[in-house]
């Protein structure tokens, strides 16, 4: 991997965007193929049941294998509304290829690129891979065009219902449009994929925000169905004095800002910290090394053992040279005269006793006090909640969680079923985009199944 570093050269727009572009090159067609040929097509593939939609592995690796790419696309994306992103952005070492049966002989088949290279055969040649359903009259809205979102859409329109998706963004996509850095996941990825529902007659109501643009009433009142995917929003605050300077973040806003250009060159040779240590709080650091940043750290109150990013995110940030300050707690921000972040006051911290969750309680260590010299802040210590728009809806949930029917996904409110970030948490769901599909395609037939038991029952009484 090639890095445009500040020390080297003077860094350039054109610099930045290389630093932007893909990680890992495509397979060409012949290492996609023989990589196809090592598969052992097991019959009872483990493969297939640690994917969280259960897409037909051996089947679409064989299709790859036979020259058939349009099959094997359609194999990934029919288990998977968004395959194509998924094949950029899964943790396939944990999933599929974690179970691969050849990681005891040899190395596990490359499931992840395979899927990547017929999903990008199929957005090279523009190939809309399923139909709508025959329209059976009834409607369902959505509010949220995020990966539960359009897994849902799609599921429904190819069972002939008549589909409106409320996306409060420019463009639909969610997390895979806006929030995943574009060295692992372009943005043209998503957008595809919102393509494809549209071309099903699915309508994407965008910069339409439920609550302001349209209200929650006429939305429940005028659908027979709907579907609450709204993931989660902004980064809390710290809580801490001087966090109102310039030049604090929120890390959601700023990967957003890294997705299309222009680059903001203002970071180059700069001192950048992360408070967090996160998914989220990686995809800051490497961004902020992307775009120039002459050093970047990341701050944990925690331990490295307790860090919530994957491992391969982890091991990512140490080659991109980020460097980690563990068992470090911020407690001020220092501004400069014009209101600028100057430094960031930090204390040592150690574990104490375990609290709710289980994990060690970190505790200020005391006279341990020590500040950095920095340019900017940024926040990723997780995601608050539309907890406005939940209330609006009428919907139990704990702090933001919206409770569900984990058989039908429904919620509180049997006409409002949930999936997706929004049901994340107290053991509801795993916040990854894999899993999020799947939710929207059980919420998808747990709404046909509801709703036409509905109507059989009117048309019998």
């Amino acid at each position: 991997m090639h890095l445009n570093r500040v020390k080297n050269k003077k860094i350039s727009l054109d610099d930045l965007r290389v630093n932007f572009s893909e990680l890992e090159p495509a397979l060409t067609t012949k290492e996609a193929a023989d990589e196809s040929n090592r598969c052992l097509y097991c019959y009872d593939a483990p493969c297939i049941k640690a994917c969280p939609t259960g897409i037909n592995i051996p089947s679409f690796i064989k299709k790859i294998a036979s020259g058939n790419l349009k099959g094997s696309a359609k194999v990934i994306m029919e288990a998977n509304p968004v395959g194509a992103s998924c094949a950029h952005v899964c943790p396939t070492e944990e999933l599929c290829e974690g179970a691969c049966v050849l990681n005891d002989a040899s190395l596990p088949i490359m499931i992840g690129n395979l899927q990547r290279h017929a999903t990008n055969w199929a957005i090279q040649n523009n190939e809309q891979l399923f139909q709508a359903g025959e329209a059976n009259g009834q409607t369902v809205a959505i509010i949220g065009g995020g990966p539960a979102g359009l897994s849902t859409a799609r599921e429904l329109a190819r069972l002939g219902y008549q589909v409106t998706i409320f996306e409060a963004k420019e463009k639909a996509g969610g997390l895979d449009t806006y929030g995943i850095v574009s060295f692992r996941l372009p943005q043209e990825v998503s957008l595809w994929e919102v393509e494809q529902v549209e071309k099903l007659g699915v309508v994407i109501r965008t910069n339409t925000k439920v609550g302001r643009d349209i209200q929650v009433e006429e939305i429940v009142n005028n659908y027979d169905a709907v579907v609450l995917a709204i993931g989660m929003s902004k980064v809390p605050m710290l809580g801490i004095q001087g966090e109102d300077a310039e030049g604090v973040y929120d890390a959601i806003d700023f990967v957003e800002n890294t997705k299309t250009p222009p680059f903001d060159q203002q970071f180059i040779g700069k001192k950048i910290v992360i408070i967090g240590a996160g998914n989220t709080a990686i995809d800051a650091a490497t961004c902020s090394v992307r775009l120039g940043a002459g050093d970047v750290k990341m701050v944990y109150r925690r331990t490295e053992a307790e860090m919530t990013a994957y491992e391969f995110e982890y091991e990512f940030a140490k080659q991109d040279g980020v460097e980690f300050r563990w068992l470090t707690q911020p407690t001020k921000i220092i501004k400069d005269d014009s209101g600028k972040v100057k430094a960031l006051v930090c204390v040592k911290m150690e574990l104490g006793e375990p609290d709710d969750s289980g994990r060690r309680r970190p505790v200020p260590v005391v006279g341990s006090e020590f500040s950095m010299e920095v340019d900017g802040i940024i926040k990723a210590i997780g995601q608050t909640r539309y907890v406005n728009l939940i209330e609006e809806l009428g919907l139990e949930h704990n702090r933001g969680i919206v409770k569900i029917d984990i058989n039908t996904h429904q919620t509180s409110n049997p006409k409002v079923y949930a999936a997706g970030d929004v049901i994340f948490g107290d053991g509801q769901g795993e916040a990854m985009v894999v899993t999020a599909a799947q939710q929207g395609k059980l919420t998808a037939h747990s709404i046909n199944k509801n709703l036409i038991t509905n109507k059989m029952t009117m048309e019998t009484v």
